[in-house]
């Protein structure tokens, strides 16, 4: 397993407003950055009751997307506006050079060992992974074989278009430039075919919207994770996951401290419970189904793998080379798919 470098992890994820977790008993407080959505359903029914039965530690969260952390954190001018950040490895890339992190002590981790060598360095600690493939409704169409058929009929006029935004949406895009002959730095073979489909597409979206599409049947093809086609099958959506031919790709999301945070032994706790065997078993089960990292727990029946240490197999990317071009990615989805 290689570690987690400074400009990579294993390349690389879900509102609400933030509504605090209170219990007269706690005598420590601290803020920590949640995905809206899923992870904060999560975080809060399985790692908050944690902090505060074992640890007596008391938690609010506030929903943030990645790179909406990143930014608050910057506009707060090293006043943090929470004590825990948790990121793709974009963002988590981005923080790295802003330096909005405090030095992290693996060493500080009771749970330490439960993590594979190299998921915890001296930035944060991995907390979860994220498979990403082709999401498909088996009773409207058969399942693809890879990106390209996403291009093509029936798929192309079924499926759900989402930009640049997420890494999942980053990563996907990329695997399908580069099954059409294109790459990081040749994008167009990618914006030609989207110009091509769009007329047809059933939808053009921002990410939240997808699995709504999906399970209104509006659209029957998406590019996701493991995590949303577990939950929408929970719900009795028709929905399977597909490994492209190429494979599919992975990431995992990681835990830092933010720079100048003054609650920095409770966000260490909070990050060592969130690894920890039993909030990893909890959160790896229905109805959360998060992609385990903890080498004790085995992912859901419905993730292509066993183990955490079958992630080294899937398609990895380099954010260090994806960062400074998403921007302009964004742009230009958004001007030549709107409409």
């Amino acid at each position: 397993m290689s570690p987690i470098h400074r400009r990579s992890l294993l390349a690389a994820g879900v509102g609400g407003a933030a509504l605090p977790l209170v219990d007269a008993r706690a005598q420590a407080a601290m803020t920590a950055a949640v995905y809206p959505g899923g992870w904060d359903e999560a975080l809060r029914a399985v790692l908050a009751t944690r902090l505060r039965e074992q640890h007596n530690i008391a938690v609010s969260f506030d929903p943030l997307f990645a790179v909406d952390q990143i930014a608050k954190a910057r506009a707060a001018r090293g006043t943090p506006p929470f004590d825990v950040f948790v990121l793709d490895p974009g963002p988590r890339v981005s923080g790295l050079d802003l330096n909005l992190f405090e030095p992290f002590d693996p060493s500080k981790l009771t749970s330490l060992g439960v993590l594979p060598q190299g998921y915890a360095d001296a930035h944060g600690a991995a907390v979860a992974a994220q498979v990403v493939g082709i999401a498909y409704n088996p009773q409207k169409v058969p399942k693809p074989k890879g990106w390209r058929d996403l291009f093509q009929a029936p798929y192309a006029s079924r499926l759900g278009l989402t930009g640049f935004g997420t890494t999942f949406g980053t990563i996907s895009l990329i695997e399908m430039a580069k099954a059409l002959g294109g790459s990081e730095q040749n994008m167009d073979p990618l914006f030609t075919e989207l110009r091509r489909i769009r007329p047809n597409v059933a939808a053009v979206a921002q990410p939240a919207a997808m699995p709504g599409l999906f399970q209104q049947g509006q659209i029957d093809v998406m590019y996701t994770n493991t995590y949303t086609v577990t939950l929408l099958r929970s719900r009795g959506v028709p929905i399977e996951f597909a490994v492209p031919e190429t494979g599919a790709a992975a990431f995992v999301t990681t835990m830092h401290i933010a720079k100048g945070s003054r609650n920095i032994q409770q966000a260490y706790t909070y990050i060592d419970t969130m690894i920890s065997t039993p909030v990893q078993t909890a959160l790896s089960a229905e109805p959360y189904f998060f992609v385990p990292v903890n080498k004790e727990v085995t992912p859901g029946a419905d993730v292509p793998m066993r183990s955490i240490a079958d992630l080294t197999n899937f398609v990895t990317h380099d954010w260090a080379v994806i960062n400074p071009l998403r921007n302009a990615w964004i742009q230009r989805f958004n001007r030549e798919m709107a409409g």
